[in-house]
């Protein structure tokens, strides 16, 4: 099966794959049906795909026959994709079922069904190990008989292995082997019915570890739009479950923060239809039966809502945003956000590194984004250019239009510690920074490039915020001679051990030249020295065009040659021939590279895009929208181009493109 990735954030994707009745697009919802009980019609709601239990039509003669006579399809009147479990649940429940792993996938075969599932052991959360490791052999057996026994059904191979995070890990990583069609996480409904959502993210989270990325991953009986938009930043693709039946039995409203029970209300919930064309008090007189149909009709409504605004979010590249404001609703739901921190590793490497949106700070748990802890490695790249430090406040957007020799030149130094001189030094020349929440440290000439100049915070700040800019100034000062801090920051972040200056200093004019600007750009974006191999140090050879609307750098010369653009949307550089040229010369393989076969050489010379079945390797530092330099096994330049994934993903995907491709002229130069 082709699963293709059209949209990322965080670990994130919109993505695309197609079975014998239609085409799925991810993330999405696949509502329970009850192949003898069903009466709601879940297609008007936006069901592309459904689950319904193979085991229940084999135990059931009626079904079964009809079944196998007329399919699955035509059984629950659904002509979408219908994916069926094998009994593995009432093999949890019951401790035995009468069919074996073999049978059970050939009778999902037999009765037409697009995506079948192996017969799994669920193990439940916090049992002996021992016991985990047992059914997790069993688990592993069946999904390598079951790749073997299948013909043309698409299947699942479920990761198993209780809380064991190891096991889980292991799991993953074996059955990736047998190469099924989707992955699903399974035995997590205990963990989410005991508000468990910090284990929940580790069980999550090291078994994504384990998975393939061209795969779909089904997150299984997740059915409660509360926790949807935490579990698709962990790379879930997929969900399914009866809740939106079983709450409404229960006279219980889902909602995408939470729960609400009819008993309770005075005033319809949402704007669904069922809410604006039904009163509370009517919904009570009705009977069971017809007031639960409703209610589910509601859940169904708000579930199918909550999807479609996660996938706008990824769109956007609002997704953690979204669930921060989703985690914040339940303090369990805020336990599993704050486990996430532990993994922003995991979480950077399949984050682009530009998107839409601006940054939002929702309190100290977006500290732990990947756009932060990106930024505090990349700004590793800037070497100083002067032994003088000064740290300035926050200021509007962009910083470098704003700050002035009058606006700097009431300053708080020192930190003894980092300061060998004092009271006579001259800050003339100095490097000038910004200290701000969420990312600490600015230097000027990054104030215009993604996401540094497109964020925002609250002015009145958390003590977290106000650790975390102490830290970085900390670090950051530990690099020079002589820190002056501005008073606001001193007053802003509470820092303390400082002397105060009272002499006259000798000021710089708080501006970077537009040349100066280039080689920071260039250094944090593609490595430290970049900037000097794109642009050398004569600032004269170098000529600057910039936009008449903004007067930000667009175009950039020499001898009217261009090496680089910068893109107006998030201030990175973009190479042209001379800039991809010397950017090769200078940054040893394998930086910025993606090695394509010999098959692929003529169309990337060509300037065609670079499909993933070609790539032979790539720099793991890749991300999606990053620069790259496209190059031969023997490290020949063929041409340049964006990334449109990130290198994990490239190595997994076999469809789909890689690279969009710009070709290079004059090669032999």
């Amino acid at each position: 099966m082709d699963f293709e990735i059209k949209y990322k954030d965080a670990m994130a994707r919109i993505g695309t794959f197609k079975t014998p009745h239609g085409t799925v697009t991810t993330p999405n919802l696949m509502p329970v049906v009850h192949p003898g009980k069903q009466t709601l019609d879940v297609k008007k709601f936006g069901a592309e795909i459904v689950i319904t239990n193979s085991y229940i039509i084999y135990k059931n003669e009626k079904l079964k026959e009809k079944a196998l006579k007329d399919g699955v399809h035509e059984l629950i009147d659904f002509p979408g994709t219908i994916e069926t479990d094998s009994g593995s649940f009432q093999l949890s429940v019951y401790g035995d079922i009468d069919i074996n792993n073999e049978e059970v996938i050939k009778f999902q075969e037999s009765i037409g069904t697009d995506i079948g599932t192996s017969l799994d052991i669920p193990t439940a959360p916090y049992v002996k190990r021992e016991e985990a490791e047992n059914d997790l052999e069993i688990t592993i057996e069946r999904a390598e008989e079951a790749s073997k026994v299948r013909k043309n059904l698409l299947l699942n191979s479920v990761v198993q292995g209780s809380t064991f995070t190891d096991l889980r890990e292991y799991c993953a990583k074996q059955i990736s082997e047998f190469d099924a069609d989707i992955y699903p996480i399974g035995a997590v409904v205990p963990l989410m019915e005991m508000y468990r959502y910090a284990d929940l993210v580790d069980v999550v989270m090291y078994s994504m570890r384990g998975l393939p990325e061209n795969k779909p991953r089904h997150l299984m009986g997740a059915g409660h739009p509360m926790v949807f938009a935490l579990a698709v930043a962990m790379g879930c693709d997929l969900f399914d479950s009866a809740a939106y039946i079983l709450y409404a039995n229960k006279d219980r409203f889902m909602m995408p923060d939470g729960t609400l029970k009819l008993e309770n209300l005075i005033e319809m919930p949402c704007s669904c239809k069922v809410c604006t064309e039904h009163t509370v008090d009517e919904l009570k007189q009705m009977n069971q039966e017809e007031r639960a149909k409703l209610i589910a009709e509601h859940n169904l409504h708000i579930s199918f809502a909550e999807i479609r605004r996660i996938r706008q979010s990824i769109v956007d590249g609002e997704l953690m945003k979204l669930v921060e404001l989703r985690c914040r609703s339940h303090p369990f739901l805020l336990d599993g956000l704050r486990r996430l921190q532990e993994y922003k590793e995991d979480m950077e490497k399949l984050t682009p590194s530009s998107k839409k949106s601006a940054f939002f700070y929702t309190g100290y748990e977006s500290l732990a984004r990947s756009e932060v802890s990106r930024h505090l490695n990349k700004i590793k790249n800037l070497e100083p250019k002067s032994k003088n430090l000064i740290i300035l406040p926050y200021t509007s957007k962009p910083y470098a239009k704003h700050v002035n020799r009058e606006y700097i030149k009431k300053y708080t130094p020192k930190i003894p510690s980092f300061y060998s001189n004092g009271k006579n030094t001259d800050y003339g020349d100095s490097d000038i920074v910004i200290a701000d929440v969420p990312f600490g440290i600015i230097p000027l000439g990054l104030d215009e490039f993604y996401p540094l100049a497109q964020n925002e915070s609250p002015t009145i700040l958390d003590e977290n915020s106000k650790q975390f800019i102490r830290q970085q100034i900390k670090e950051y000062a530990q690099k020079y001679e002589n820190v002056l801090i501005h008073r606001k920051i001193i007053s802003n972040f509470d820092i303390k051990d400082y002397d105060l200056i009272e002499e006259e200093l000798l000021l710089p004019e708080a501006k970077i030249s537009d040349f100066d600007r280039l080689k920071d750009i260039a250094d944090y974006q593609f490595g430290k020295g970049s900037g000097e191999a794109l642009f050398g140090n004569d600032s004269e050879k170098i000529k600057i065009e910039k936009s008449r609307k903004t007067g930000k750098i667009r175009h950039v010369y020499e001898n009217d040659e261009n090496i680089v653009n910068m893109r107006a949307s998030d201030g990175f550089l973009v190479l042209s021939d001379l800039g991809a040229k010397r950017l090769h010369n200078f940054l040893p393989s394998p930086n910025m590279r993606v090695v394509v076969s010999e098959d692929s050489e003529p169309f990337a010379l060509k300037g065609k895009s670079v499909f993933n079945k070609f790539v032979l390797d790539c720099d793991e530092k890749i991300r999606r929208n990053d620069e790259v330099l496209i190059v031969n096994k023997d490290d020949k330049l063929l041409a340049c181009g964006k990334s449109l994934l990130s290198s994990y993903e490239i190595k997994d995907f076999n469809t789909g493109q890689a690279i969009k491709t710009r070709k290079i002229n004059n090669l032999s130069e």
